[in-house]
Parts: C-alpha cells; sequence; structure tokens
C-alpha cells in the first residue's frame, strides 16, 4: 500500500514531468508533430494501387475495332496509354522505363474477330517488379473483359464464358491499398513515437544532470518510473487519437468498430512501446544512442515484420517466429480489424491478449533493471 507521503512524492513528480512537457515542446513534437508528419508522408506516398501506369498501345491496321478497344484502355483510370506505329518503338519504351507494359493488335485482329473465331491480342508486362506486373495483368484482363460484354452488349448477344464470376469484396470493397495501409501506419509509426517518447526524453535529463538530482531524493525508484510513464502515457494518447482523426478525416479510411474497443487496445499498445522506451533508456544515457537504438529496435522490425506491407505468411519460418517478439505486428492486426471489418473478437482478444503480455514483460524488464544509483 502506498503511503502518505509516497502519494506526495508521486504528486510532485507528476506535477514537474507535465511542467516539463509544457516548457520543452520536443515531447509535444514527439507525440503529435512527428506522428501526423510521418503519417502524411506515409501515407500519400505508399501505394500498392497501379494508377496512370503508361501503357505503350501499338495498332498495326487501325480499324473501328481495334480503336473501340483502345478507347477503353484510354478511359480506364488503371493506364495512361500512349500510341506506337511499331512494336519495335514500343519495346524500346519499355526498355527506357517510358512504358510498363505493351498492347500488340497485330493486322489481322479485326477480320479475325470479325468472323468468329479467336483474336487474341499481345500482352508484354515489365516483371522486374514482380507484385506491380501482376496489378498490371490483371488490370489489362479487367479492361479486355468489360470490351468483350460490351461488344456483346451492343451486337444484341450474350457473351459466353465457361463460368460466370460474381466477385464480392468483403471490409474493403474499394479495394483501395490507402484503407489497408494506413491503419497499419499508424501501428508502426505510433511503435517508434512511444518509444521515442520515453527513451530521448530521459536520456536528455541525464545528459543535463537533472536525473541525478533527482537520485538523491528520498524518492523510491518505482515513484520514478511512474512519473515517468504516465505523463507520456497521455502524451502517446494524444498522439494516437490525433493520427485516427487524420486516418479518418483527411484519408476518409472507413472506421466500423467502436471507439472504446480502439482506446483499450492503444492503451495496451502504448504501455508496451513505453516500456520498449523506459527500457531503452536504462542502458543509453546519450540522446544520439537512445535516438538510434529507438529505431533500430523498434521502428525498423516494425515497418517489415509487422505484416504491414510484407504478408508474415509468405515469411520464412524462422522469421515468422521473430515476428511474435513485434508488438506492432498485434496492433496492426487489431487496428485493421477495427477500422475495416469492426470489432471482432476472435480476432481482436488474442492479439490484445499478446500485447498485455509484452507490456507487462517491458515494464517488468524495467523494474528490474532499472537502479536509484549513478553508475
Amino acid at each position: 500500500m502506498m503511503d502518505r507521503l509516497s502519494i506526495l512524492r508521486l504528486r510532485g513528480l507528476l506535477r514537474k514531468e507535465f511542467l516539463q512537457i509544457l516548457r520543452d515542446p520536443s515531447a509535444l513534437a514527439i507525440a503529435f508533430l512527428l506522428p501526423a508528419i510521418l503519417l502524411l508522408l506515409f501515407g500519400y506516398g505508399v501505394s500498392l494501387d497501379a494508377r496512370n501506369a503508361p501503357l505503350a498501345v501499338v495498332i498495326e491496321q487501325p480499324t473501328p475495332l481495334a480503336a473501340d478497344f483502345a478507347a477503353n484502355l484510354e478511359h480506364s483510370p488503371y493506364f495512361s496509354p500512349r500510341r506506337f506505329a511499331s512494336f519495335r518503338e514500343a519495346e524500346l519504351a519499355m526498355d527506357r522505363r517510358e512504358a510498363v507494359g505493351v498492347i500488340w493488335l497485330r493486322a489481322d485482329f479485326a477480320r479475325k474477330a470479325d468472323d468468329g473465331g479467336p483474336a487474341p491480342i499481345g500482352v508484354i508486362v515489365n516483371g522486374v517488379d514482380a507484385n506491380n506486373a501482376r496489378l498490371i495483368e490483371g488490370y489489362i484482363q479487367q479492361v479486355w473483359v468489360n470490351w468483350l460484354q460490351a461488344s456483346a452488349t451492343r451486337a444484341g448477344r450474350a457473351l459466353a464464358f465457361p463460368a460466370v464470376v460474381h466477385p464480392r469484396v468483403w471490409f474493403n470493397p474499394a479495394v483501395q491499398s490507402r484503407d489497408y495501409l494506413t491503419p497499419g501506419l499508424i501501428a508502426v509509426i505510433m511503435t517508434l513515437t512511444g518509444a521515442l517518447l520515453t527513451a530521448l526524453v530521459i536520456a536528455r535529463e541525464w545528459e543535463r544532470g537533472t536525473m541525478e538530482a533527482l537520485m538523491v531524493t528520498p524518492v523510491a525508484i518505482w515513484e520514478i518510473l511512474t512519473a515517468k510513464l504516465i505523463p507520456y502515457f497521455v502524451l502517446g494518447m494524444g498522439g494516437m487519437a490525433a493520427s485516427v482523426l487524420i486516418a479518418v478525416l483527411l484519408f476518409a479510411v472507413p472506421f466500423q468498430g467502436s471507439g472504446w474497443t480502439l482506446t483499450l487496445c492503444s492503451a495496451l499498445f502504448m504501455l508496451a512501446a513505453l516500456g520498449m522506451g523506459l527500457l531503452i533508456s536504462t542502458f543509453a544515457r546519450n540522446q544520439f544512442v537512445a535516438g538510434q537504438t529507438a529505431i533500430i529496435v523498434t521502428f525498423l522490425p516494425a515497418f517489415i515484420l509487422s505484416g504491414f506491407i510484407f504478408d508474415i505468411g509468405s515469411m520464412p519460418a524462422a522469421v515468422q517466429f521473430l515476428t511474435h517478439l513485434v508488438a506492432a505486428r498485434y496492433f496492426v492486426t487489431i487496428l485493421q480489424s477495427v477500422f475495416l471489418a469492426g470489432d471482432i473478437w476472435s480476432v481482436i482478444a488474442p492479439n490484445a491478449a499478446a500485447l498485455l503480455i509484452m507490456a507487462v514483460v517491458f515494464l517488468g524488464a524495467v523494474r528490474l533493471t532499472a537502479r536509484k544509483r549513478l553508475d
């Protein structure tokens, strides 16, 4: 039980921390400005969609049928087609990275189509970026099928397919990568922010000598740690709220879950992130070392191993095991569920439990390693 003196000391330490935050804007910048800048940069800069992709179109024999197909390419939001007189010119354009692919309509294209036989088109896609190549190939097939359907409708006949597909996309019906990436971005950014809030600020106190002055007072080490944790937890949650508002209001990411679920899970994640920062601060008493360590230990693993961009199921088994040590992995899953699907507790509960365990482990490690001495 806390005695009256402990309560008074803790109240005084908390007042000191909040006053220091108000007098030193760097903590406010880390909590609010840094997440906003990173979210804007990544939100606008990172995309898995292919839009206005430069496409070379070669029509060897201009006909109304070929022109109609080319018009469908020009009206597609995915392509920015450019016509070439010969396949050789289009091939050179793709070699110079002026085009991501080539659509080649041969001279007998219209005749074969009018005869009712197969009228193939040549499709060459730059496969240097395999993911982008698959996207471009899929978009071309979509334009091709839509054109066939429109042509059959104008001719008053049904388009014969051996199977008819009626696709339904759940949770992200617009199929926009931004809706999928933005929640993951919040988790990755807040991982770095949470660690920096405690690691850099405490390292700055060591450099300025204020930590030494605090050590000679009668306060206990747990009181110091609690006083460091609570104010920056409040700041971190404020930064989290600002990031969510940016995602919903600026990027128009749908929010299907409840605010209470998001708040609870964010609190667990913030405790884990702050615990990582406190643990770093117990070993690094220099701001430069603390900052570099926070980036290497928190941001890079969160960016690469959280499933934010790279699918965890496609990673080698050893790397998949390592992802379980990254707190952002669990928070990315929670945020994507809360934003896009709703409060799916079969997904949220195990990941929230993992965050709780990590918070307890990190904060427990801080308590065990922190000592009220200068060496």
